[in-house]
Parts: C-alpha cells; sequence; structure tokens
C-alpha cells in the first residue's frame, strides 16, 4: 500500500525558545523570512504525500492561519501589483490538503501519533517532527519511501552520532543488510553513553506500518514520564520486523537554539538576495574570545 499521509506532531511547549515560544508556537519561528514548519511540509510535499495530518494543541492557532488563505493579504497584495509577493503567500495555502486533530495534554510522541490514529486509519503513514530540516538532492522521506517499497516494513531514519550525546535521542541496534539499511534488532530511549546500543540516532522521520497504534495503547509512560514512541516501536519489535535508514543529507537540528543559529546562519548564506552582503558582513566580524 502507497504511503500518502503524514502526520505532524506539533502540540509540544516549545520551553527550550521561551519567551518568544510564550505565545507564538516554535514551529513558526522563522529561518529567515520562512517558518520552520513549512520547510518540513514541503519535504514532504516533495516526497509525494498527499495529505498531511497536523497534531496540535492550545496556542497553536498560528499553523493553522499560516496554511490557511488569507483573504485581506492577497487582495491588498493585488491592488498594490505585488504579484512576487501574492504568488508566495497563495503557494503557501494551496500546497496540500491538511487536516487537525487537537492533542489535548502533550503527553510524549507515542501519545501525539495516537492521537491521529481515527484519521491515519489502517494503513501505513509517514512521521515527521518539525524540529529536523533535512536538506538532501532527494528529499528523506522520498529516501525512505523507496525502501519502504523494498522491504514493506516500519522504517526510522538514523544518523551516526557521538555517544555522548545519546541522552537526547533514541538509540538503535541493528544489523546492516545493505547500504545504510539496517534491520533493528533492539531501541532504548534517551540512554546513558555508556549503555547506548551503538551510534545510530533516531531522528525526526518515521514510516509506521498501522498496527503502532496497537502498540502505544499498551506502552506505560517512560523516559520523562511520558508515552515514548521509541518504547511502543520496542514493543512492535517482537511481532514485527523494523528497519531502520541512515539517509543521505544534512540535517539541521532547529529544536535547540544553537542548532536553529547554525541553520539561519547557513540558509541566509544561500539565498541568492542575501547571501553575498550577509557574507560580508559575517567576514567583517571581530570573531575574538569574547
Amino acid at each position: 500500500m502507497p504511503i500518502r499521509k503524514a502526520v505532524f506532531p506539533v502540540a509540544g511547549l516549545g520551553t527550550r525558545f521561551l519567551p518568544a515560544t510564550k505565545a507564538l508556537p516554535k514551529e513558526m519561528l522563522p529561518l529567515v523570512d520562512k517558518p520552520v514548519i513549512q520547510y518540513v511540509i514541503e519535504e514532504a510535499v516533495a516526497s509525494g504525500l498527499e495529505n498531511i495530518i497536523l497534531v496540535t494543541g492550545r496556542r497553536k492557532n498560528a499553523i493553522e492561519d499560516h496554511f490557511d488563505c488569507s483573504y485581506e493579504l492577497e487582495k491588498t497584495l493585488e491592488a498594490r501589483g505585488r504579484t512576487d509577493l501574492l504568488k508566495q503567500v497563495r503557494s503557501i495555502s494551496d500546497m496540500i490538503h491538511l487536516s487537525y486533530v487537537r492533542q489535548k495534554e502533550a503527553l510524549g510522541l507515542g501519545h501525539a501519533v495516537l492521537a491521529a490514529s481515527a484519521v491515519v486509519g489502517e494503513e501505513p503513514f509517514a512521521v515527521f517532527l518539525g524540529d529536523d530540516i533535512i536538506k538532501a538532492k532527494v528529499p528523506c522521506m522520498k529516501q525512505m519511501i523507496d525502501r519502504f517499497e523494498k522491504y514493506g516494513t516500519s522504517f526510522l531514519a538514523v544518523e551516526r552520532i557521538d555517544r555522548s550525546r545519546s541522552k537526547a535521542y533514541g538509540m538503535i541496534k541493528g544489523t546492516e543488510v545493505e547500504a545504510g539499511v539496517y534491520r533493528v534488532e533492539g531501541l532504548v530511549e534517551k540512554p546513558e553513553p555508556a549503555a547506548a546500543p551503538s551510534d545510530l540516532a533516531i531522528i525526526g522521520r518515521y514510516i509506521l506500518e498501522p498496527e503502532i497504534f496497537e502498540f502505544i495503547r499498551k506502552t506505560k509512560p517512560g523516559a520523562g514520564g511520558e508515552i515514548q514512541l521509541t518504547d511502543a516501536l520496542e514493543l512492535m519489535l517482537s511481532r514485527k520486523p523494523i528497519h531502520a535508514f541512515r539517509f543521505e543529507g544534512k540535517r539541521y537540528d532547529t529544536g535547540n537554539k544553537l542548532g536553529f543559529l547554525k541553520a539561519t546562519v547557513e540558509f541566509a548564506l544561500e539565498r541568492e538576495d542575501l547571501g553575498k552582503e550577509f557574507r560580508r558582513f559575517l567576514a567583517g566580524l571581530d570573531l575574538g574570545s569574547s
């Protein structure tokens, strides 16, 4: 069965970016002039996905507004002859079909995915975490869909990390069955570095079979007192095979301040309208030890 639907959990509180996220969803923080979540949804569109399910929470209306039509803005731009900006604004609302599910409490990634079960139905689906922006010649999710079509199992995107960072990730144990593809033999959420089963960390792209909902319902609160998707996958692994894929591309972790700043600089440098002058500005900075 083809992958048609994608779940985007966006109900988190964004505490790492307070006070900016007190009223503004962290997913709407701009990388240069485009919200973080738009980059990720554009990857879904480029990967051939047809339906986006946003799992939202309170104070997330700005996300819905961003992808909705803006009649007053469009009329104003049209009247002023700003056809370039009008095209950009309309392309956002025309991008893809969106639906919204409310997660009443932020009880973990597994709980957020479960909230979308009624809309997903009995078919495999993709999950995107908005903190991870992946720049690649072939979209990361498209790479994963190609492998899913070959193996027919759930797939997790992974990348190699320094084991000292394992407490921030779900980690896998696996055997490489072809270049970049691993048969998963175990998973653990946020282990201590000494207990990490490998240096392969799960990042924010998944393809999941619908049976995952059954195992999320059986999963007890884990790390941080939350329902962890990694723990549900560990339960499912006893019944169904799971594979992991080390994708080709560069990941930007915009979920922390330093990663967000790094991404902003690199994306700005690549812009035709900004890159040259911005590069000149950066070259003139005094980057001394202070």
